[in-house]
């Protein structure tokens, strides 16, 4: 019998996640830094432990998952590295930030990620530590936030349509728990101040005592594609406003230069 042979047939929009989308949730929620529990995996794809246990199981079996040491937790199989590997083209888009990534961290001491957008989530696929002692370590590579949630997170939403945006925050509030200080009103508010601005600037919303600033890279249609933003003690933000954006805009603009294809960027 099918793992998932109790699973509906497709759904109609609206409706439950058929299987293959319960698939992709279960993987998406094993990409994190670090294994994951099955009570885990349950809470963020919202799937029955006994579901989730059956996709990891066949996961498992084609080599795509596989038990941590602890034999409690999962984390990616080899065969899942090896498609991130195949992924790793030369004008894949983390190969084409590393100089960027490295140089901001080099100008300004402080943390650098480059995010992509995953449906509502923004995932930070690739990280520069600069040499400043105090630093921005709350985000990992495999890390996942709302969209709007953190300066890479806005830089993905702020630029996109008007019409996608209110789709998005209809389901992104629904997310917003662990963020006490950041509503639908906070969100919109932070995505006016972006547009008018160029750049977004968020202080002490996420963690206290931090700030970022981001911006949104392009493709050659226009589309917000990826975010580079920097993450440092607010103090370091305030102080360097003006010089971090324009240096942020200036590797932005250059990685769009190098030339973003439409459609790339994202993993999901």
């Amino acid at each position: 019998m099918s793992p998932l042979a109790d699973d509906a047939p497709p759904p109609t929009a609206g409706s439950d996640p058929n299987a293959v989308q319960k698939v992709c949730a279960v993987l998406r929620a094993l990409a994190a830094p670090a294994p994951r529990r099955l009570t885990d995996l349950s809470a963020e794809t919202g799937l029955h432990k006994v579901t989730v246990l059956r996709i990891l199981d066949t996961l498992a079996q084609e080599g795509f998952a596989v038990r941590a040491a602890d034999g409690r937790r999962w984390r990616p199989g080899p065969e899942l590295m090896a498609l991130a590997a195949s992924a790793g083209r030369p004008d894949d888009l983390r190969a084409l930030a590393r100089p960027s990534l490295m140089r901001l961290a080099e100008l300004s001491g402080d943390t650098v990620l480059l995010s992509v957008r995953s449906g509502v989530e923004a995932v930070c696929v690739e990280r520069e530590v600069g040499s400043y002692p105090i630093r921005a370590n709350y985000l990992d590579i495999g890390s996942r936030r709302p969209l709007g949630v953190g300066a890479g997170a806005m830089a993905l939403l702020a630029w996109l349509p008007d019409r996608e945006i209110d789709a998005i925050l209809g389901i992104v509030v629904q997310r917003l728990g662990p963020y006490p200080r950041l509503g639908r009103a906070e969100i919109r508010a932070g995505i006016t101040e972006a547009r008018t601005r160029g750049h977004v600037v968020l202080l002490d919303q996420v963690v206290d005592t931090m700030g970022a600033i981001g911006v949104p890279v392009r493709d050659e249609t226009g589309r917000t594609v990826a975010a580079l933003s920097l993450a440092a003690l607010t103090t370091r933000i305030r102080a360097r406003e003006a010089e971090l954006a324009e240096a942020l805009r200036r590797e932005a603009d250059l990685m769009e230069r190098e030339r973003i294809p439409a459609g790339r960027g994202g993993v999901g």
